[in-house]
């Protein structure tokens, strides 16, 4: 039937106790597919059983027109069989494929390509159906045109009302914000801004601060919560250290990121820190679009972050030597606007690429994973651990079939000199107080320079 063969028909013997089977066969296939096609903490949705059980009616109505126009009473279960048959295998098909890509074992290509081929694929088996049936009857040309034409219409408009009514549907439910919460909050945030001390005199000290941006998957929460253990237990920033967080579940635990909150956080590092001999690693973990780093909290309304408003919070806090790390969709976007001469950049990708790796299973993104805990853990400076993480990216990329991420890294020109007693500073435990301070060498150069950027130095291709 499907290669358009009348012989379709020489093969089916239709009784209605085959018609009953294979209409359960079809039926349990397709609840399968839209059981793996479901969100978790979907339920059962009577209204999709009943827009399956529209199509195959109309196709036994069809049958019914058709043996009476015929005179051979054999033929009513025929055309159903035969769309039963084909459904419950486009089905199983859809099925497979569904539990592939919930897995992330497909190409990226191929999602945005899925909604089409799963279309493609009800529209072929009823348009063949139609085709061999207006064969066999040898129907005029023209009213094989209309019948198709109308086919499809009514199909393409049936097979949406499916999409919105599937078998399996999830629970919709609004946001809400506990009262607790709404008076915790304050208190959270003034909380952990009292934790945040200020520097040691005479040597450089190291503050951190994390913004989890994307309430909804808990794999940012997960990722800057983590990142933050490392530096406050392997950095030594447990006194210096804070962390915003957008989570649906951690409203009565941390303070929320915020434009208000971030600019508080900043503010506050600024005041504890010496502009002159400490260093800010500011990293940022969420969905991204082209200049844009999501802030979203529901039921808050949030404004985004983009890289200029980024770029001021920075100034206004009076932080000048500055470890930017950004793991976001198109965070490269970020790197022109934000750089200055006492400033390193590090995106999770190019400004024309997607990163990955945030999903609801994942505790880190793919560039978090990489470089955070394992390429930071296993070298003394951050160009050697970006270049080792950018080849750990690639690799993975490349055996999910994703499309390279590029991950970036720009260097400012005063920082290119200063970043190695930086790194010193950090990664060195037997650090004292003696050490040279990188502000020291650069002092002269500083003069020197008339503009906020002179030089960015960028490692990807």
């Amino acid at each position: 039937m499907l290669v358009g063969s009348t012989r379709a028909f020489a093969w089916v013997k239709p009784t209605l106790l085959q018609f009953v089977l294979f209409a359960l066969l079809a039926l349990a296939s397709n609840v399968l597919f839209s059981w793996l096609a479901a969100d978790i903490g979907s339920v059962f949705n009577e209204q999709g059983l009943v827009s399956y059980l529209i199509w195959p009616s109309i196709i036994v109505l069809g049958g019914i027109i058709l043996a009476g126009r015929v005179g051979n009473q054999s033929m009513v279960f025929v055309p159903a069989i035969l769309w039963l048959v084909a459904d419950t295998l486009s089905a199983l098909l859809q099925s497979a494929v569904q539990f592939l890509g919930s897995h992330g074992w497909l190409f990226d290509w191929s999602y945005a390509f899925l909604p089409i081929l799963f279309l493609l694929l009800f529209l072929w088996q009823t348009l063949a159906l139609l085709w061999i049936f207006s064969r066999r009857f040898r129907s005029p040309w023209w009213e094989r045109i209309i019948i198709l034409i109308g086919a499809v219409g009514l199909l393409t408009i049936w097979q949406k009302n499916v999409a919105d009514q599937p078998i399996f549907k999830p629970v919709v439910v609004t946001p809400v914000l506990e009262e607790a919460a709404l008076y915790e909050q304050p208190f959270l945030l003034k909380q952990a801004l009292s934790r945040v001390e200020a520097n040691t005199a005479g040597k450089t000290d190291w503050y951190f601060m994390g913004v989890a941006g994307f309430a909804e998957q808990n794999v940012f929460r997960s990722e800057i919560d983590k990142v933050r253990q490392l530096f406050d237990v392997r950095f030594g920033t447990k006194a210096h250290s804070l962390a915003l967080i957008n989570n649906t579940h951690s409203w009565l635990e941390e303070p929320v990121a915020t434009k208000t909150s971030i600019l508080q956080g900043l503010k506050t590092i600024g005041q504890q820190m010496d502009v002159d001999e400490d260093v800010l690693l500011l990293t940022l973990s969420s969905h991204g679009n082209q200049d844009i780093f999501q802030l979203a909290n529901p039921p808050l309304d949030l404004e985004n972050i983009d890289p200029k408003w980024l770029k001021g919070a920075l100034d206004a806090a009076g932080i000048r030597w500055r470890v930017i790390v950004i793991s976001a969709c198109y965070s490269g976007s970020f790197i022109d606007e934000l750089m200055t001469p006492t400033t390193v950049v590090i995106t999770a990708s190019a400004a024309d690429k997607m990163s990955f790796g945030c999903t609801n299973s994942a505790e880190m993104t793919y560039f978090g994973q990489a470089f955070f805990a394992e390429s930071l853990r296993e070298n003394n400076s951050f160009a050697a651990a970006f270049e080792d993480a950018k080849l750990r990216v690639k690799a993975r990329e490349s055996m999910m079939g994703f499309e390279p991420s590029e991950p970036q890294m720009a260097i400012g020109s005063l920082m290119k000199s200063a970043l190695p007693a930086f790194e010193k500073a950090l990664f060195d435990s037997s650090y004292s107080n003696n050490s040279v301070h990188p502000i020291h060498a650069n002092q002269d150069a500083e003069h020197l320079s008339a503009h906020p950027i002179d030089e960015v130095t960028a490692a990807s291709p």
